[in-house]
């Protein structure tokens, strides 16, 4: 599989995937015109993975702020990565937040309450 890598824009999140490394990693903000569009190559990208994971897999997601359709993708992407958890992989999620951000926390731990998956949430 290709490294996945998408450059951070004033609307859009820096993306990086790598299957070698068993990583994924998104930081900045994410509030694209399209948010399916914008993540379908990242969709694309795990539902490869998903079928070939490495053993033990790490996702970060350092956002600064995402609107109401990009958490409908990120909420995806979680479906996707614990996927991979129940195949039996190891799969660490971290959620990263600036200290005193009580909404950026407050969606890691929506997030945590969603799905089956070990998500930290990591004060910055």
């Amino acid at each position: 599989m290709e490294i996945l890598r998408i450059d951070k824009t004033d609307r859009t999140p820096s993306i990086y995937c790598n299957h070698e490394e068993g990583a994924l990693e998104m930081s900045g903000r994410s509030i694209p015109e399209n948010a399916i569009s914008f993540y379908k190559l990242l969709f694309d990208w795990l539902d490869q993975y998903v079928q070939q994971p490495q053993t033990e897999t790490e996702a970060i997601f350092n956002l600064e702020y995402f609107n109401t359709s990009s958490s409908k993708c990120i909420l995806d992407i979680l479906r996707k990565l614990e996927r991979i958890s129940e195949s039996g992989a190891k799969v660490s999620v971290k959620w990263y937040f600036d200290d005193g951000d009580e909404d950026m926390q407050e969606s890691g731990e929506d997030f945590k309450s969603l799905i089956n998956l070990d998500i930290e949430l990591v004060a910055k």
